[in-house]
């Protein structure tokens, strides 16, 4: 929670840095990342975020989504996080990216540069508690219905990925996705 995250402009380009809580605060753009793991049957893991975090606690989001700290690259963070939080490691690979705005709970605002990563993994997964309450695999026919049957267990992030990948915003790496 204390920790700085990168403040950015439109183009990506790092203009400063902020704690991480008041960025949110006040609805700064900053950078961040979401993974997209998929197994051998083409089904993402998501996971359910634990009920302490300080936004969107208990919604289910994408597989891994942070923020890069100073000095460190977006992919490393990216695989720095699948450990942290899945206590795994695999390859990822960019997959584009999307600029968001989004009321997040408690007056908070997520303003993300959000850089998506794209990977496979076929293992177990051993979710840190003090992260994720829970983890599932799902097809994304099935992840479509059960936002649009109960839209307020999903984070806002993981809901606009998905709209714009289904109007053709994001890029080839994501399209099967759709």
């Amino acid at each position: 929670m204390n920790e700085n995250i990168i403040l950015v402009d439109e183009n990506d380009t790092e203009i400063g840095t902020m704690p991480k809580l008041l960025a949110h605060q006040l609805g700064k753009l900053h950078r961040a990342f979401s993974v997209f793991i998929f197994n051998n049957k083409g089904e993402l893991l998501i996971q359910q975020r634990a009920a302490h975090k300080y936004h969107s606690a208990g919604q289910w989001a994408n597989s891994c989504c942070s923020h890069p700290r100073p000095n460190e690259t977006t992919l490393n963070a990216a695989k720095r996080r699948l450990i942290e939080e899945l206590g795994f490691s695999t390859a990822i690979s960019p997959a584009g990216h999307l600029i968001y705005h989004s009321d997040v709970s408690g007056g908070l605002i997520e303003h993300e540069y959000d850089h998506l990563f794209v990977g496979h993994y076929n293992q177990e997964v051993s979710p840190n508690p003090d992260e994720v309450a829970a983890t599932r695999w799902v097809t994304i026919s099935q992840l479509r219905n059960e936002i649009e049957s109960t839209p307020e267990q999903f984070t806002p992030w993981l809901k606009m990925i998905l709209e714009q990948l289904s109007k053709g915003n994001l890029i080839e790496e994501l399209s099967y996705l759709k």
